[in-house]
C-alpha cells in the first residue's frame, strides 16, 4: 500500500466530507505495519496542522484547482509539499513516493502533474514562503473566524502564542492509578524501561506524569493490569477538583470515553455509586472498556444530559461532573482537524446546549452538593461568561474557589494550550445553597 495515497484519502474524507480524523484514520491504518502506521499518522496530522499554508503553495503552482473525483489528488500534492517542508525524508524519496501515490489512486495519467507541481515547489519555495509569511492566516494556520475570536478574547500577542502552541505536537501524559502506585514509584518502573518522564508542575495534579517521548501504551508497565492510563494533565484535574468523598452519589454527565469517571473511582473507591451518562451509545462502550481494564464498577446510562428526568428517578446527587459538549478549541494540538471541522456558528449553538445541560443537572443536585463544570474550550463564551450568566440566574448557586492563586476576575480556572505542557481546559466549581 502507498502510504501517501492513503494519507490523501484520509485528508479528503476529513476536509471535504467532514469526517473526524479519529474516524477516518483507523480504518485505513488497519493493515499497515507499525512503521507505516506511524508515517500515515504523521502525514495526516502534519498536513492538517499546516493546511492553509500548504493550500496556498499548491494553488500558487497550479493553473486551476482540482475538483470532483480529482480532489483527492489535491491532498496528495499537499502530502508531498508537507514532506518537502517539514520532514527529514529526502526530497527525491518524498517526490518519488508521492508521485507513485497517483498510480495507487488509479490515476496513472496524473503522475506527471503531481511530479511537476512538487518539482516546481522545490524551485520556487523560497519566494512562496516569503509571501506566505506576510499573511497571519498562513502563518498561524487557523481559520479566520477562530483567529478573530482568540484575538478578541486574549489580545493579538497572546492569541498568537496560543495558535503557535496549537501547531505543536502534544506530549503523552500518564495518570498513575493511586490504587496501585504513587507517581514516584511508577516513575522508577518507567526508568527501568528507559522511559524518562517528569512530574506535573501543578501541585494539584498528584497522579500525573508526562513522558519526554511518547511510546506504545502496551509498553507501559502494568497498563493491561490497570496501573496506569493515558490522559492529559489538564483533564486529570477534574477528579481532584470534584473531590469525591466516601458515601457520595456521583453523576458524571457527558462521561464518554470515561477517563474522568474512572479517575474519580481510583481516587475514592468508597463512594456509594458512580453514574456515567452519555448521549452517544457507541462512545459509552469505551467507558465500559476503561472500567473493565481498571476492574472498577459504575452505572452506565445511555441518555441526554439535558433531560435527566428521562433516565434518572433516584436520589439527588452529592456531586455532579458536567463535562459539557464544547468547541474543543483547547485540544486542537491533539485534534488538528477540529479547526477545519468547526464553524463560527457552532459556538452560539454550543453555548445554548451547555446552558440547557447546566440548568437541567442543577435540579438533580442536592442542597449542599457541588457541581464541577468543565470544558476543553478556551473561548470565554463557553466558560467564564457561561458561568457568570448561570450565577446571575440561580440565586441558590455560589462559586467555590479552586485555588487562591487563580485570578479573582475569572469565575473559575482557564488553562491555555501548552500551559505547563497541558491542554486548554476550563473548570468552575459551584455549590448549591438553600
Amino acid at each position: 500500500m502507498n502510504v501517501r495515497a492513503l494519507a490523501a484519502k484520509v485528508l479528503n474524507q476529513v476536509v471535504e466530507q467532514g469526517q473526524s480524523l479519529s474516524q477516518a484514520l483507523p480504518v485505513l491504518q488497519q493493515d499497515l505495519s507499525p512503521k507505516d502506521k506511524a508515517l500515515l499518522q504523521m502525514l495526516c496530522y502534519g498536513v492538517l496542522r499546516t493546511l492553509p499554508r500548504l493550500d496556498f503553495f499548491c494553488r500558487s503552482l497550479m493553473q486551476k484547482p482540482l475538483k470532483g473525483k480529482q480532489r483527492v489528488f489535491h491532498f496528495l500534492i499537499l502530502v508531498g509539499i508537507y514532506q518537502l517542508l517539514y520532514t527529514r525524508i529526502p526530497s527525491h524519496a518524498a517526490v518519488g513516493e508521492t508521485v507513485n501515490g497517483a498510480k495507487a489512486l488509479n490515476k496513472q495519467a496524473l503522475k506527471g502533474m503531481v511530479n511537476g507541481v512538487l518539482r516546481n515547489f522545490l524551485r520556487e519555495q523560497e519566494a512562496l514562503i516569503e509571501k506566505a509569511d506576510q499573511n497571519d492566516t498562513l502563518v498561524y494556520c487557523h481559520p479566520g473566524w477562530l483567529v478573530k475570536r482568540l484575538q478578541n478574547a486574549y489580545g493579538k500577542d497572546k492569541a498568537a502564542s496560543i495558535m503557535l502552541a496549537n501547531n505543536q505536537q502534544a506530549p503523552m501524559w500518564l495518570r498513575v492509578n493511586a490504587q496501585h502506585h504513587n507517581v514516584e514509584s511508577y516513575q522508577l518502573l518507567l526508568e527501568e524501561l528507559d522511559l524518562s518522564s517528569y512530574v506535573a508542575s501543578d501541585n494539584e495534579n498528584k497522579n500525573a506524569l508526562c513522558l519526554n517521548k511518547a511510546t506504545d501504551v502496551y509498553k507501559l508497565p502494568g497498563f493491561e493490569q490497570g496501573w496506569v492510563s493515558v490522559q492529559d494533565g489538564a483533564a486529570q484535574l477534574a477528579a481532584h477538583y470534584l473531590d469525591a468523598q466516601p458515601g457520595d452519589l456521583i453523576l458524571d454527565a457527558c462521561a464518554a470515553p470515561g477517563g474522568k469517571t474512572v479517575h474519580c473511582l481510583e481516587l475514592q473507591p468508597k463512594i456509594a455509586q458512580m453514574v456515567a451518562v452519555d448521549a452517544d451509545a457507541t462512545r459509552l462502550l469505551r467507558v465500559q472498556e476503561n472500567l473493565d481494564r481498571l476492574k472498577l464498577t459504575a452505572t452506565i446510562i445511555h441518555g441526554d444530559a439535558s433531560e435527566p428526568d428521562l433516565w434518572w428517578e433516584g436520589e439527588m446527587f452529592d456531586r455532579i461532573l458536567c463535562d459539557a459538549p464544547c468547541s474543543a478549541t483547547g485540544v486542537i494540538r491533539r485534534h488538528p482537524d477540529i479547526r477545519w471541522l468547526r464553524r463560527d456558528s457552532d459556538i452560539s449553538e454550543l453555548v445554548a446546549l451547555q446552558k440547557s445541560i447546566l440548568n437541567a443537572l442543577w435540579k438533580k443536585l442536592k442542597v449542599g452538593g457541588t457541581l464541577l463544570y468543565a470544558t476543553c474550550s478556551i473561548l470565554p463564551e463557553e466558560n467564564d461568561l457561561q458561568i457568570k450568566a448561570f450565577l446571575k440566574q440561580h440565586q441558590d448557586a455560589c462559586l467555590i474557589p479552586l485555588s487562591k492563586k487563580y485570578d479573582d476576575i475569572l469565575q473559575g480556572r482557564q488553562l491555555l494550550p501548552n500551559e505547563d505542557a497541558m491542554d486548554g481546559f476550563y473548570y468552575a466549581k459551584l455549590k448549591k445553597t438553600s
